[in-house]
């Protein structure tokens, strides 16, 4: 295990109660900047575990995407020994961290109005489908239900004429991300004041807030300026474009951009059309731009395109697979793929996050764990001896 002194979140400790998804990656991401993340588990383990291929029961490849940096505990909660556990693990934490419907975690015992009385210091992140005090509250939620009610699945149906899903746990894992940096403020304002705080992140508020930061777009005014949805991320012509062996991105973007692809492309004539001269006349004949500029590029190769936009500076990239990704030269080069030998699972690869802290990558300083692995190691913190930790594991 590397040594997490000099980690943002060292001597931070999360518990969290959390499965499947979005709460995972959201503790994933504080114990990769160092927090001592204990992952509370009830009989069975999170159902995750079982998601996609594994070499054993309980270790699947989607488990090791969102469980690192972790400990894992064995709970069941519908016991009173467990219950009294975990009451003593909070005494000692920092964050407390669930997903858990409203109402169901009153009913454990668990509720934040009980859980500040207790620890007055401690985060209490309650991650929720739908704020409690609204007509939602309590309802379940997943992603795929939240991408329909969030108006993600809408912004296909602007494009394409008919709703789909983003084929990628995508309210998931940009709810994680958002529950990860409300903790973050969480921890800086307690800091400041010495007191912990009840809070609440809802995933389809956020997921709407997210979605609506370019989509609100003519309904931010009132009297509306226009329909909701950015013309262009929504253009039937933003697309991967053909070219004349392949495909490639490309986003040619301000004023100076355009001119310089407009002279590659051999249409120098387009530089000054009031169509395309300006970003207010671009936004407003967007679909003409795209197709004509992506029927541009069927006359030259991938490679030939590539080659003179990034001598010309104009952003584009090849259209890559999965596979290409773990080829990648650039990714290869700063060691993004890293490997790992898990202690029970063999050789794996865990990718990289995006942060470098001066200059060095936030490491893997704690393996993946395996369900219940280090229960009684955590309940030895807490001051239980082997016979109590027994009875905590085994109640009669």
């Amino acid at each position: 295990m590397s040594d997490t002194v000099d980690l943002p979140l060292a001597g931070i400790r999360v518990f969290d109660l959390t499965t499947t998804l979005a709460g995972p990656y959201a503790a994933q991401i504080l114990g990769d900047f160092g927090a001592d993340v204990i992952k509370i588990e009830a009989p069975g383990g999170d159902g995750i575990r079982n998601a996609g291929p594994g070499r054993s029961t309980g270790m699947s490849a989607v488990h090791f995407g969102l469980n690192r940096n972790k400990r894992s505990i064995e709970l069941d909660l519908k016991t009173a020994p467990a219950k009294e556990a975990l009451w003593r693990l909070i005494d000692g934490a920092d964050v407390f961290l669930h997903a858990i419907r409203p109402h169901k975690i009153a009913a454990l015992g668990f509720s934040p109005e009980a859980v500040l009385a207790r620890n007055p210091g401690i985060i209490y992140a309650g991650l929720h489908g739908y704020h409690a005090h609204g007509p939602y509250g309590g309802r379940p939620a997943y992603d795929d239900v939240v991408q329909g009610e969030a108006g993600i699945a809408e912004t296909f149906a602007l494009r394409d004429g008919q709703p789909a899903l983003v084929p990628s746990s995508f309210v998931d894992k940009n709810t994680g991300l958002i529950a990860a940096n409300g903790i973050l403020a969480a921890i800086i304002q307690r800091q400041r004041t010495g007191q912990g705080l009840y809070l609440e992140i809802g995933m389809f508020e956020g997921m709407v807030a997210y979605n609506l930061v370019e989509h609100l777009y003519g309904r931010t005014f009132v009297p509306a300026e226009g329909e909701a949805g950015y013309a262009r991320a929504v253009s039937a012509y933003r697309r991967p474009h053909a070219t004349k062996d392949g495909y490639i991105c490309m986003l040619p973007y301000t004023d100076s951009q355009w001119r310089r692809f407009w002279n590659l492309a051999g249409r120098a004539e387009l530089c000054d059309d009031p169509r395309f001269a300006t970003m207010n006349a671009r936004s407003h004949n967007i679909d003409d731009l795209y197709k004509i500029a992506g029927g541009l590029l069927t006359e030259r190769t991938s490679e030939d395109w590539l080659t003179v936009m990034s001598e010309a500076d104009i952003p584009s990239g090849r259209v890559n697979s999965f596979d290409d990704l773990l080829t990648n030269d650039h990714l290869n080069a700063i060691g993004f793929f890293r490997p790992y030998d898990h202690p029970s699972e063999g050789a794996i690869i865990t990718p990289d996050t995006a942060y470098r802290f001066n200059g060095k990558s936030l490491p893997v300083h704690r393996h993946h764990p395996k369900f219940g692995e280090h229960t009684r190691e955590i309940l030895s913190e807490a001051g239980y001896s082997d016979d109590e930790i027994d009875a905590i594991l085994k109640p009669s």
